[in-house]
């Protein structure tokens, strides 16, 4: 007894592996996805009524003889099609399937019959108890066991004589229910993947559109912001200029200014420069710098002295600021004609001067706290006289703090002996080749903080 039901078992797995394979093929067609997708067409419900009733006919077709009636797997093409595709096509392939079941007769040929259309059927109505979903492995394998056993309930209550009856499911009870639940649970496997499948590419799809839409945005942005820095600086007499700022990321907070005055016909002769480094990176930052650089602008044609200046910018930026940001920002007014630059430093590192006399560097300390971190902050102004030759560096963290693989820092001592190795060279080669220091230095590690240089170089008027 045991090795005949061994024996239909293992016939009636063979079946199924077919039935999966064209179920798997059947599930890559775009007919069946647009009805997992909620909205199929007359044409692919029609469609897929047939498919499913071949199945249908195709596990009557192979199916074994016990006691002069056919053992099978018809009904899991009805129950398949019920689950996924709703009533009407369950129902289809049920008829389809109990039509043909109905030209072989015998004597369970009206239980068998009646199984196969209740199969897609109730198979139906669970797919719209589930909001006209696909339930699922669990409940679709559990759908497969009661529904053969309810097929074989049938056969014992419609089929006579009842004693035929009776043997024949205690025959075929185990096979069939066992084989009937392993392909539901295969068909299902397959469905789910393939509905994880597609819900894993729509979220892909939607994450590379967002990254797309994202990129384009900050690439916006980064022209914007580079709209705002001078794109050329115009000569100072004098002097010889050259500023450059590389973000970190597309956007950073970091900038600098060279503000002519030549609106002024009485003071032609003036300039202001600045350079600027906003706390936080990225698109925060940059907006913190556009409102930083408008206010120093604006402000720095109202004040002729640069205290004035960072107190007035100041006094906005600590009223508008609500995120606890702050601008580091040395601000400057160059004298053309004397070669004196007056300035005040709000919390930013201290720019370098290099003496060519002497060979010697200065620091232009701090006169006064960050832009923003307080209201009513007050400044002070220094003076320094330049003489042909001398050099005014003024830089950002992100080169001081610049790192490499092994952690270290580019540091203040190698951007002094920078300043003294080229200080022959002019303000352009000066800062690309302190620029090269910093890039051989990291070996290129990634660039961490924004990166902004100025160099202003007093030379012998022409």
């Amino acid at each position: 007894m045991a090795l005949l039901i061994f024996d239909d078992m293992l016939v009636l797995l063979q079946m199924i592996c077919v039935i999966v394979v064209a179920a798997y093929l059947l599930t890559r067609c775009r007919i069946f996805t647009d009805v997992l997708e909620g909205h199929p067409t007359v044409k692919a419900q029609v469609l897929l009524t047939l498919v499913f009733g071949a199945l249908s006919i195709y596990g009557t077709m192979s199916g074994i003889t016990v006691l002069g009636a056919p053992v099978n797997v018809r009904d899991l093409g009805p129950m398949v099609a019920g689950l996924t595709c709703g009533p009407f096509v369950g129902l289809g392939a049920g008829l389809i399937g109990a039509a043909y079941r109905m030209m072989l007769e015998g004597f369970t040929v009206y239980a068998c019959s009646l199984a196969t259309v209740l199969a897609g059927l109730f198979g139906g109505l669970i797919w719209l108890l589930n909001n006209k979903k696909f339930p699922g492995i669990r409940i679709s394998v559990e759908f497969a066991v009661m529904m053969e056993g309810l097929h074989l309930l049938l056969v014992l209550v419609i089929a006579t004589p009842f004693a035929m009856a009776l043997a024949l499911v205690s025959a075929v009870a185990v096979p069939m229910i066992v084989a009937n639940a392993l392909g539901m649970f295969i068909f299902s496997f397959i469905i789910t993947n393939l509905q994880e499948e597609r819900k894993t590419r729509g979220e892909r799809d939607n994450y590379l559109r967002d990254i797309e839409r994202k990129n384009t945005e900050l690439a916006i942005a980064a022209d914007i912001q580079k709209s705002f820095l001078p794109s050329e600086i115009e000569p100072l007499i004098g002097f010889d200029i050259a500023a450059m700022s590389i973000p970190a990321k597309e956007v950073g907070g970091d900038f600098f200014d060279v503000i002519p005055f030549a609106v002024v016909p009485a003071k032609n002769h003036r300039a202001g420069i600045m350079i600027a480094d906003v706390s936080g990176k990225g698109i925060p930052a940059a907006l913190f710098m556009a409102l930083s650089l408008v206010i120093m602008r604006v402000n720095s044609l109202w004040h002729p002295h640069p205290a004035d200046v960072l107190r007035g910018a100041n006094d906005i930026i600590a009223e508008d600021s609500k995120t606890g940001m702050f601008v580091t920002l040395f601000y400057a007014v160059i004298d053309c004609e004397l070669r004196q630059v007056t300035y005040a430093n709000a919390g930013h590192n201290p720019p370098m001067v290099y003496r060519a006399g002497t060979g010697v560097i200065e620091e232009l300390g701090t006169t006064g706290v960050a832009l923003g971190i307080m209201d009513l902050a007050t400044y002070t102004e220094q003076v320094c006289v330049l003489s042909p030759g001398d050099i005014l560096l003024l830089y950002t963290d992100g080169i001081t703090e610049a790192d490499n693989e092994a952690n270290d820092m580019f540091g203040e001592e190698r951007l002094r002996e920078g300043l003294i190795r080229y200080h022959e060279l002019s303000s352009c080669l000066i800062m690309d080749s302190v620029l090269r220091d910093v890039r051989a230095f990291a070996a290129g590690y990634p660039q961490s903080d924004d990166i902004t240089l100025m160099v202003l170089k007093a030379v012998e008027d022409k």
